[in-house]
Parts: structure tokens; sequence; C-alpha cells
């Protein structure tokens, strides 16, 4: 369940906050991306019937799966409805129960067991994504007043190190992080955020040592190198310094929901218990976030919902009273930044695909007064912006696409070109307003993830970084495509194909189809070495673009949530039919993935139309939506109503029903099933997918096998570092292609 912090829109997320930024696509390939394909290994040629994973030894029965015991249990919404949970027992807040470790240790025995034949495929298929890894990579140095800032790795070790160079990129390094250190001793770390404090003596950061997204601040003296004693836990990632670099701002998150609950503020050499509150949030349906301004002069608390918005702004400078741009409303969303004494808002007021619109810096608490500053477009969507002096640079969306345009001061606007017919573009770091260069990022199924400069003035287009892939790889070994499938109801539904050069259309290959579908997320295509490993043993990737995301406009999104979510689920299966109707896969070597709300996806699918798929793999899945959504002590639920429905509200209660994968699961027969969780999971928690799976091995009627694989050391994200995330996925795609019968040989380069 849950909005995914791993989804990223074309909106900038400002380099305004974000000293603390990285290149993203950088962090992509290194780290691989948790819930897209990444990548495969064949069966094994000594196994005689594909689809079935031999025992290790060969002579012996397979394991038995492990039997949950059932227990009766009601859930009773307050409406009088209710159902039997013989699974509820198996939910643990404290994560100690020992039937339920058991439970969970059994699962990852049995899993063991029936995966050990591949495990050979797994150690190639491990050795195959690692090696098209440039292990000593680095992303593109930006500049940031005195200093220029990067993330490397080095060879052979998991984790990032950022760095900084003063002056220029000759000068000697100084490294803040060295994450590597810091995850010494740990099964899990990892480092939220880290922002730099505006003198960039001091640097602010947040470790995560569990998984749980729980965070802890530590402050680091840039200058001699120490740690200082701050230590605050149980925090978001939003950090905020002050201008004179004596506080930080901080959010603490609600111990039992996890939601974003108070703003405080921990000014060096304070104590930490005594650290005043500045805002709390009392609305459970409001996430909220810190931010700087592009201008540095405001530090602003964001308020969102998934229909409002607020957003109050102190000085910077001299932090008081936070101010409201404008009151939060229903159905009334926008974003604002700062720059050159106005504010411009994007906003959805009176703008379905929301606009810019502007006002001058004073006016606070008052929209009557902002201006249009670039007009609704029915057929484009604004995604978001950055602001220049001279200029400013739009993300936008457009016939399922994304761009960039170029806004003069005059009003005059022009698009940065693409290569290809379908891409990925979106606003890079831009660390500072004071330029005519603007840095964007640009990628495609065929294409590495990319870094351009672009000189606004001259058009003059610099390339300053295409990811490396090793291994050999070739972009004109492969082609991409965006086809158009005809929904059951007549939408045209996007579909990005990719698959090898000279592959025929003969209703032959195997597919994997990935797909998400909720949140507004748009799941764009973007390269990933990793699906290589799938089309260079002849399979085609495809990427369906359902509806409950937003690739063709908000509409798109509004046409798959709440009481039109089965569209998201048909829509699916529509594109399913479309490729195979068009020769692009045979229909008995179809696969399904999707991670979180896309396992809520390939769950309904697999109660919907079983038969149409060999495989599924569901990666940290929301499948409990009734008992989760009339639970409001479980974190982040009650910011998802508007998302889902309330099911407290009856008519929810039975649409949600409806779908909901886990109440769904009948006597039937359902194709064979990869699903994974981590115990410390924050967003989707282990208990649904543990529940979905002992329900469906108890139900089934089939002998499809079905593994359940539990990270004891790990939460929504998977393991943590860059290449012990790759065992994981080499388990999942051995998995998958032995189920496929994907033939040995690999393609030649």
């Amino acid at each position: 369940m849950m909005k995914e912090t791993f989804a990223t829109h074309i909106a900038s997320d400002s380099a305004r906050i974000g000293v603390a930024l990285t290149l993203i696509f950088l962090l992509l390939a290194a780290c691989g991306e948790r819930h897209g394909p990444t990548g495969a290994e064949p069966i094994d040629a000594t196994n005689p019937t594909p689809g079935v994973a031999l025992p290790p030894d060969t002579d012996s029965v397979p394991a038995t799966p492990p039997a949950a015991e059932q227990r009766p249990h009601e859930v009773t919404a307050p409406h009088g409805a209710t159902r039997q949970d013989e699974y509820y027992w198996l939910r643990d807040d404290e994560r100690a129960d020992p039937d339920m470790l058991a439970y969970l240790e059994a699962e990852n025995d049995y899993t063991d067991a029936v995966m050990a034949p591949l495990d050979d495929s797994k150690a190639a298929l491990y050795e195959e994504i690692v090696g098209r890894i440039k292990q000593d990579d680095s992303s593109v140095p930006y500049k940031y007043k005195d200093y220029w800032y990067y993330t490397r790795f080095e060879e052979g070790r998991e984790y990032p190190i950022y760095a900084r160079r003063e002056g220029n990129m000759d000068a000697p390094e100084e490294i803040m992080l060295d994450v590597n250190e810091l995850a010494e001793g740990h099964d899990f770390y990892q480092v939220g955020n880290w922002k730099v404090s505006p003198d960039q003596a001091l640097l602010a950061y947040v470790e995560d040592t569990v998984g749980r997204r729980q965070y802890t601040l530590r402050v680091k003296n840039l200058g001699g190198g120490e740690t200082l004693s701050v230590q605050i836990p149980g925090l978001s990632t939003s950090l905020a310094w002050t201008a004179d670099s004596r506080t930080v701002f901080y959010v603490v998150n609600d111990e039992e929901t996890l939601l974003t609950r108070w703003v405080r503020t921990h000014t060096l050499g304070g104590e930490a218990g005594s650290d005043p509150v500045v805002y709390e949030e009392l609305d459970d349906s409001f996430y909220m976030g810190l931010s700087t301004t592009r201008s540095e002069k405001y530090i602003c608390i964001g308020l969102d919902s998934t229909v409002s918005s607020e957003l109050r702004c102190t000085e910077a400078a001299a932090p008081g009273e936070f101010r409201i741009l404008a009151p939060r409303e229903r159905d009334f969303e926008y974003s604002a930044d700062h720059l050159d004494s106005r504010w411009v808002i994007r906003t959805n007021w009176n703008a379905e695909n929301f606009k810019l619109m502007e006002v001058g810096e004073d006016v606070w608490g008052d929209r009557s007064q902002w201006r249009d500053l670039i007009e609704h477009d029915a057929d484009v969507f604004i995604g978001g912006f950055e602001l220049f002096d001279d200029f400013m640079a739009v993300g936008e969306r457009s016939g399922g696409l994304t761009r960039v345009s170029i806004v003069e001061q005059d009003g005059r606007t022009h698009y940065v070109d693409a290569d290809e017919t379908a891409y990925t573009m979106a606003l890079s770091v831009n660390a500072e307003p004071d330029t005519d260069q603007l840095r964007y990022t640009y990628t495609s199924m065929t294409t590495p993830a990319s870094t351009y400069e672009l000189n606004v003035r001259t058009g003059e287009r610099t390339l300053l970084k295409e990811q490396p892939v090793l291994g050999g790889f070739d972009k004109n070994n492969y082609v991409t495509a965006r086809l158009w499938a005809t929904a059951r109801d007549g939408a045209q539904i996007p579909v990005s194909v990719l698959h090898r050069n000279g592959f025929e259309r003969d209703g032959t290959a195997a597919l994997l189809q990935y797909g998400y579908g909720s949140y507004g997320f748009s799941n764009d295509p973007r390269f990933s070495s990793n699906v290589l490993s799938l089309v260079d043993r002849g399979m085609v990737y495809a990427l369906a673009h359902i509806r409950g995301g937003q690739e063709m406009g908000r509409s798109w999104y509004d046409d798959g949530k709440l009481l039109n979510k089965l569209n998201t689920f048909t829509d699916f299966i529509d594109v399913t039919d479309y490729l195979v109707d068009q020769g692009y896969a045979a229909p008995d070597r179809v696969a399904a993935m999707g991670g979180s709300a896309g396992g809520l996806l390939v769950g309904a699918v697999a109660n919907l139309a079983p038969e149409k798929y060999r495989v599924i793999v569901s990666l940290v899945p929301f499948v409990d939506v009734v008992t989760t959504m009339l639970d409001a002590s479980i974190p982040l639920t009650t910011n998802e109503y508007d998302e889902w429905g309330n099911p407290e509200d009856e008519a929810y209660y039975d649409y949600i029903l409806s779908y909901s994968p886990y109440d769904q699961l009948e006597a039937k027969d359902y194709p064979a099933m990869f699903v994974s969780t981590g115990l410390w999971d924050s967003q989707v928690q282990y208990w649904e997918p543990s529940k979905y799976v002992a329900r469906l091995r108890a139900r089934k009627t089939d002998d499809n096998l079905v593994v359940y694989r539990v990270q004891m050391e790990a939460g929504h994200g998977g393991q943590s570092g860059r290449f012990r995330r790759y065992l994981e996925t080499a388990e999942q795609y051995a998995f998958l292609l032995n189920q496929l019968g994907v033939e040995t040989p690999v393609a030649s380069q």
C-alpha cells in the first residue's frame, strides 16, 4: 500500500532543498529499481520440465509448503459488515510473536528448498547483473556556492560516498559521508537525506538502521570531521537549516501511525529533549515535509493530502510565524516556490491538468490576487517547474510522454528536443538560479540515463554523462516502441515495449508485463540494464501505462482510483490480451510483475484472469485492502482515504471488497507466484503478504509453485546496499524464467 517514496515525477524537487540531492538516475542504475524488472537467468538445462523447480535431490520428494494455523477472527466494519480473517493472528506490531516468526522462517526454509535447484542460475544471474555496473562510478558534479558536490562509489563496496571539492574539481576531495563506514556492524543501513548548512560548515543527515523508515538525526562538522552528539530518533527525512546555520528544522513521526506529526527545531548546543514544536498537524489525512525556497529566503512546511495542499512559510533569517500562502480546501492543490520577490505557484485551481500562477511575495492567504502565468491546457499536464533569474523551466506531460519547456521572461516558450519517440525527460539538479545553463535528464528503454546541459541562450547542448553499461552493451541491438492497446471501454492505453533487434512477432515469445497504476505515479519508460537479461534471451518486456497513473494527464489518474479502481486492473488485462493478439507473446508464456500498490494490481489480476498468466511476481504487495483501510492505527492508512475510499462508508466497503486480493482468493487454479516482504516494512506491513500467501496455499486448487521470501532485516525497499539487493532480484528472476521455460542460450551481442 501507500504512496511510493521511490515514485518520481517530472516535477523538479528543486536543488534549493538539495545540496543533499544527487542524481537519481545514477542511484537507480547503481542500486537497482526496487519494483522494476531486475534481470534473469535461463533455466537449468538438466530440468526436463520447464515450470517445475526440481528439489535438491532429484530422487526425493519436493519440500512440503508451510500451512499456517487457522484461528477464527472476525473483522467488523462500523456499518456492521463482518468478515472472517483466519490468519489475522499473523499480525504482531512488535514483530516478536514466536508463532508468527516461526511461520515466516518456515516460509523462508521452504523457499530455500524449492529454489535450491536454481542456485547456479541465481549465481550466474547475479554476476551478469553486477557485471553491467561500472563499480567505481560517480555522479555529475554540480556547483552550489563555493563547492562542487557529487556522489561516488568505489569498486566492490556497497554504499555511496558523498563528497565535494572547493572551487573546482581539481581541488582536494572532502568526504562528507562515507556510508560504507557508517554501515559497518548493521544488517541494514540507509542515509535517507542530507543537507549542508548555508555556511557549508555543517552537515545534517538522517539514518535508518532497521529499514522501518524511522530516521535518526545526526550532525557532522565538515571542517573538523567529527560527528556531534546530536541523536534525535523517530523522524522523517525532511530537513531545513536556518540562515545562520545554527538551527535545524526536522519532522517527527507519530510513533504508532508513523504519520508526519510535528515540526521541531534543534539549535546546536541545546538539549534535544527540549526542542520546541513549531507546528503540529492534527489532520491524519495529511503528510508534511520541509523545504527551503529557491531564493533561500523562506523555510516552508508543505502539507499534502490526496486532494488538498497547504504551504506555511517563515523567514529563514528570522524564523517565527509560519504564514499560509493559501489555506487548505478540499479539491484544491498547489505547490509554490519563491524567487525575485514573487511566488510562482503550480495549482489545479480551475485547472484539472494544473497551471502556473504568480503573486507578489507579500500576499499571504489571498489567492484572489494570484495571476495566470501559464494557462491551463487540457492536453498538457504540468508536473513541476524550476525558477532561474532570467527564465523558467517547466516539466510537462503530453501524449503519454514527458518533456521540458523553457519559458522566457517575455513569455516565449520553446521545448528541449528529444531524440526518440518513446522516452523520459526530466529536470535534473539545477542548484543555483543565476545561470543560462539548464540541466536535464534523458533516458529511454534503449538509452541509458543521461545528463545534459543546455545553454538556453545559444541552444548548445552538451552531454555531461551517459550512464556506463558494461558487458558489451550496444543500444543498436534493441528496439523500443510505443504501442496503444484498446481497453474494454474504448480507452487507448499507452504501452512501452522493449525487445531485441530482429525479434519476430510470431506469438511464441515469453513476456514480462510490469504495471503500477496508483497515486498518479507515472511509470515512464526508463533504461534498466537488468532488463537486458530478459530480452537477450528472446523475451519481450512491456510497461503498461494503465489508469491510476498520470501518463495521460490528471483524468487518467482520476479514472483509476476510488470507485474507478477496477479500470486499473482491467486495463492491465486488456494490455496483455493486446500484446498476445499482436504476436508479442505466447498466451501460455506471460508473466506479470508489480510491487506495493503494483502488488495490489497483480493480486487483483490473478483473481480476475488467472488463466492469462503463467507466473506472477508480487513484491511487498498491498493485498489486504479492506482490513488495512478500516484500521487507522496502521501506518499511513488515514492519508489514503481519498485514494482508495474509506470502507467505513458501506459503498466504498463493498467496492474495495470486490477487488481486494486477499478477500477474493477462492478455490480455483492460480498462476505460479513469487511473493516477497520485509519484516520491518513501514509502507505495507509484513502481515498483509503473509496472510495472503497462507490463504492462497489453503484455497488454490492447482499444483503451481508458490514461494514466499521474507527479508527479516529489511523494509519496503528490500535490503540496503547496491549489490546485496541483486541477490533478491536474482532469485526472483531465476524463479520467473524457470516457470516461463526460457531457453538457456543468451542471444549474441
